[in-house]
């Protein structure tokens, strides 16, 4: 498997950005506050891809199929993924379909 090209600001198309205050964030917390977000904006977001900079995992886990952008992020996108949660400056991208 080829190595996946890191993740840049530049890659996500209109984010909305979340500031969390908090040292002790994690991904479950990271997730409830993209939900919430994602609800607000939509009625019915669906997740189709989520990248943990902290951890560096990611969903789908796919191998990486471009050299511009990483796989989830790809897959995203490419199943109409138009809603992007921003936490913290790239430590946890959430990609939603609005539904």
């Amino acid at each position: 498997m080829s190595r996946c090209v890191p993740l840049t600001r530049e890659m996500l198309d209109h984010p909305v950005d979340i500031r969390v205050e908090d040292a002790g964030l994690d991904f479950a917390g990271a997730r409830e506050v993209a939900e919430r977000r994602a609800r607000e904006l939509c009625e019915n977001p669906i997740l189709l891809a989520w990248f943990d900079g902290k951890t560096g995992r990611f969903s789908p886990n796919i191998e990486c199929c471009r050299e511009d952008k990483p796989s989830w992020l790809t897959y995203a996108q490419s199943r109409g993924g138009d809603l992007i949660i921003d936490i913290n400056g790239e430590e946890y991208v959430f990609v939603y379909f609005k539904g």
